[in-house]
Formats: structure tokens, C-alpha cells, sequence
């Protein structure tokens, strides 16, 4: 019924939801969404999500805005009162203030011939055939229908902004969400040891580097430029195929074309990377030279994975 519901707005969105979004992206104020009930938490919601991609927006509660928090609204303010029914006494007493006050108020509502569809600047249609629940009471398709224009109106701005996923992760520094699009790979790698050995090392010093660096792998680096890699791996197959290999080198053992990355690489490339070649160890370049080691447990750390 709410997936239906939700189709049936495609067919009610007119001019009204055009000009709100344009009166929103060219105001110099903010949005002040309100509701009560069910629907403030919708508007709170609507409110995070608005705030996310780049449109300054803050919640005010019907009650609490006739008891004093009217005081929010500043004068370039747009005002966008949520309410099913459009007719609840909160909103009576509260939409006469907000017009005394010449902001400009959009309506998200399931009647708009309602006293709030009728006094709104713009109405944003919000109508229900029914309530999901099984006595058509509790508020359930018709905050659906709600967020979904909540959203729509976000997606729409956030468009017309421009705002692109650098400018989503100056609000999302936090989480993994965030990590995902600002955490390189210098962000880790220069938090680990740097395991090197020349190509002329001995097997001796190259198990020491390996198990003392604790990333179980050790660049093979000369003139500072990566030449090779051994792995944990390279030791174990080396000790099938030879019973004597105290004359053996790095040279003999290395792999001569290593996956690599560029340090200043996003965090969520090495990933990718490590995935598609089925490795846990990345060596990490910076202009040309060798600058470390990214592990697959710095992407499990830093929640990447």
C-alpha cells in the first residue's frame, strides 16, 4: 500500500514543487521545517537530510513554536509546515504568525484545501488514499508519502548545487561513510613500519624484516624505487623447492611486478584493487619511490570494509 502510494505522488507533483525548490535555492535564509505529531519526526528527518547536502535547514515543533520558539524564524527564512490533515489546531494557531511574519511558507499536506493548504504560499500534495494500518489511523502511508517529498525536494537542490561527493564528505568527516570519501592511503600507510630489503638481502635478514615489520610482506626497493616484493607466501613456496637456500637472495625469490598504489590515492581505490587481485598487501608509492605498505586490516580498521 506505501509502495503504492508512493508511485501515485509521481502523478500529483505540479508547478507547486518546482517553485518550492527554486524559492528554497535562492533564498538567503534557511529552511524551518515544522509538524507535530508523527509528522515532526518526518520533519526531523527531512531537516537531517537537507542539512547533509548542503541546504541549512533547522526543526521547530508546532507546540513549542506558539510557546516561544517562533523566535527561529528569521526574516529570509522559508518555512515548510508539514501536516496530514492541514488542519490540527497547532498548525491553525501557528500559520497566521508565520504569514504576520512574510515568510514564505510551502505546505507538505494530504489536503490542500485545508486551512494550511489554502493559507501556504506553495502546496506540496501529499494525499493518501489510506493508511497502512489496518484501521486507517496511525500514521503510516501518509509519513511515507511525506519523506518521499522531503527527499525529492533535497535531491532536487542538491543538484541544483552542484554538490558533488567532495562536498558530501565535508558534512560526513565521521564513520565510514565519510572515511570512504576523504581517507587516502598515506592516512595509513605512514602509520606502519616500512619493510624494505635490497635485492641482494640474504633469506636470513629478508624472514627478520618480514616477521619484525609485522605486515607480512617487505618491498624489495633499490635506488628507492620498488624492484620487487616477497610476501609470507614467496618464503613458503621457496622452502618446497629448495632444501638449500642459504646462498639464495632476495633477486631469487621476488616477485618482479607488484600490485602498487599512489599514496595519495583514496583508501576505497585500494580496496577495489585488493579485491579484484586477491591480495591483502598493497606497496605504496609517492613521485615515483617507494613510501610504504597498506594492509588489508588498515581497511578493516578504518571500517573501508
Amino acid at each position: 500500500m506505501e509502495s503504492q502510494a508512493i508511485l501515485n505522488l509521481s502523478q500529483l507533483v505540479d508547478t507547486n514543487f518546482s517553485k518550492s525548490v527554486e524559492l528554497i535555492y535562492n533564498s538567503k535564509g534557511r529552511v524551518i521545517i515544522t509538524g507535530i505529531g508523527k509528522s515532526a519526526i518526518i520533519a526531523t528527518k527531512i531537516v537531517a537530510t537537507l542539512n547533509s547536502t548542503g541546504t541549512p535547514a533547522v526543526f521547530m515543533h508546532a507546540a513549542d513554536a506558539i510557546h516561544g520558539d517562533l523566535g527561529l524564524i528569521l526574516e529570509d527564512d522559508v518555512v515548510i509546515c508539514i501536516s496530514k490533515s492541514g488542519n490540527t489546531p497547532e498548525i491553525k494557531v501557528l500559520v497566521p504568525l508565520i504569514k504576520n511574519a512574510k515568510n514564505k511558507m510551502i505546505a507538505i499536506t494530504g489536503n490542500p484545501d485545508s486551512f494550511l493548504g489554502k493559507q501556504a504560499d506553495f502546496v506540496l500534495n501529499a494525499f493518501v488514499e489510506k493508511e497502512a494500518c489496518p484501521n486507517n489511523l496511525a500514521p503510516t502511508t501518509s509519513t511515507t508519502a511525506q519523506l518521499v517529498i522531503g527527499d525529492a525536494l533535497a535531491v532536487c537542490l542538491l543538484e541544483l548545487r552542484g554538490f558533488s561527493s567532495n562536498d558530501f564528505a565535508k558534512y560526513h568527516p565521521g564513520g565510514a561513510l565519510g572515511k570512504k570519501l576523504y581517507l587516502r592511503v598515506s592516512d595509513m600507510s605512514e602509520a606502519n613500519q616500512k619493510p624494505a630489503v635490497t635485492p641482494n638481502t640474504n633469506i636470513k635478514d629478508i624472514i627478520i624484516e618480514i616477521s619484525e615489520k609485522m605486515l607480512g610482506v617487505t618491498a624489495v626497493v633499490e635506488n628507492d624505487a620498488i624492484v620487487g616484493i616477497i610476501t609470507d607466501g614467496d618464503l613458503r613456496r621457496m622452502l618446497t623447492k629448495t632444501d638449500d637456500f642459504s646462498s639464495l637472495t632476495a633477486k631469487d625469490i621476488m616477485g618482479t611486478n607488484p600490485k602498487r598504489i599512489k599514496a595519495n590515492a583514496m583508501a576505497v581505490d585500494a580496496k577495489d584493487t585488493m579485491e579484484a587481485n586477491g591480495i591483502s598487501q598493497l606497496l605504496v608509492e609517492k613521485d615515483g619511490k617507494y613510501a610504504g605498505v597498506v594492509h588489508l586490516h588498515d581497511l578493516i580498521r578504518e571500517g573501508i570494509i
